[in-house]
């Protein structure tokens, strides 16, 4: 297992030395990342003869020549950790900046990433600095909350570096979890279809793709060999790891899940897929006329039900937003459509569920088991579903 350390600014800076050690008495390879006000504290050497690997500081070192290491070590990593972490680093990286080796490679990263904040206890509270560390939560980063004690400055308050064992433990922990899917191929639908009227207007719903998304960030996560989506039309940016087929209608959408599910572990309807389409489609543009417009539609397939046909070794995983907390239509789609488990959520709660960055799921199981899954930003939503879920 290789980990990369990030080491920020911090007068607790010279624990990371301890931190990489007992990391690597764990089994890991550890790579160590300065930031330049990390310099200021401990030194590349230092890191280098103990790790006996490379130690980065400037963005455009490279290691290997002709190799930018900053990619090459975000993929290769199976974590990231930042420890200590400043106020400084945990703000760059919460709001995309990448202006040195450290919080570029983070933002390259993919994987897993735990971040042990070291600071004053006034600046660790301050509403800016946790509104940071609530942006990278909501991301999916872990974070070892800081100790109670005297702190450099010489004030006593929460601030201090949280114990070496501490971290490791939840070092181990997110390595653990990034193993979960490793090796294994996850499919997943995402996003809304669009059902043609004519060649101007359609039929579709308010689906952002969103948590179809946050699915796939969370399969990467958790170590997936392969992810591949079948999306309707949406906004939403996909892992640029996953393999994208970008559907219209209902019928597109089956035809490439189709071809995929045979070869998936894990299948993921996300997608809220039209129910009904027109039974005719008018070529060209309907014109406005004085008379009422009566439409005549027709049902679409169930994908989902279809998907856990053709790929029975798989465990296949539904939605269903529906307009209440009640299960029972949940229940009732599960047991038809013939899946592993599905996943429901009130969208007539506005603040979760579509074009919201938040959703809550009650995963029901097909022995009768129920997960919650909380309420939170649907990667950590996506996260705990897939957890629940697992891999054996």
């Amino acid at each position: 297992m290789r980990v990369v350390l990030g080491v920020s600014g911090s007068v607790a800076a010279f624990r990371a030395a301890d931190l990489a050690r007992e990391l690597m008495r764990q089994g890991a390879e550890v790579r160590v990342c300065l930031t330049d006000a990390a310099q200021k504290f401990v030194s590349v050497a230092l890191f280098e003869a103990l790790t006996g690997q490379p130690c980065l500081v400037d963005t455009f070192e490279e290691p290997n020549r002709g190799r930018m290491a900053h990619i090459d070590w975000a993929r290769q990593a199976d974590l990231v950790i930042v420890a200590p972490a400043t106020a400084n680093t945990v703000a760059k990286i919460a709001h995309g900046v990448g202006d040195d080796m450290l919080t570029t490679l983070v933002l390259a990263s993919t994987k897993p990433l735990l971040i042990a904040p070291a600071m004053n206890p006034s600046m660790y509270t301050n509403e800016a600095f946790q509104e940071a560390l609530r942006v990278l939560m909501a991301r999916g980063a872990m974070v070892v909350e800081p100790a109670e004690g005297d702190v450099a400055c010489g004030e006593n308050g929460q601030g201090k570096l949280a114990s070496i064992p501490a971290i490791v433990a939840a070092a181990l922990d997110a390595l653990q979890q990034s193993k979960m899917l490793a090796g294994k191929t996850v499919l997943i639908t995402s996003g809304p279809t669009r059902e043609a009227l004519d060649d101007v207007r359609y039929l579709s719903n308010r689906s952002s793709g969103k948590m179809g998304a946050a699915v796939a960030q969370a399969a990467l996560q958790l170590g997936a060999a392969k992810v591949r989506i079948v999306t309707g039309p949406a906004s939403v940016v996909y892992p640029a790891q996953a393999e994208v087929a970008q559907v219209m209608s209902a019928d597109e959408m089956l035809e490439s899940a189709r071809a995929w599910a045979p070869d998936s572990d894990l299948i993921i309807g996300v997608a809220a897929v039209a129910d009904y389409r027109p039974q005719t489609r008018v070529r060209g543009k309907m014109r406005r006329s004085a008379e009422p417009l009566q439409l005549v539609l027709e049902p679409n397939p169930d994908i989902i039900a279809e998907l856990a046909r053709v790929a029975p070794k798989a465990r296949v995983v539904g939605f269903a937003a529906e307009p209440t907390a009640d299960l029972a239509v949940a229940r009732e789609k599960l047991a038809r459509k013939g899946l592993f488990a599905i996943a429901a959520n009130d969208v007539s709660d506005t603040s979760i569920g579509f074009e919201s960055g938040q959703n809550e799921l009650s995963v029901v199981f097909a022995d009768g088991r129920v997960h919650q899954t909380g309420r939170g930003s649907k990667l950590r939503c996506a996260l705990s579903l897939l957890q629940a879920i697992g891999a054996d």
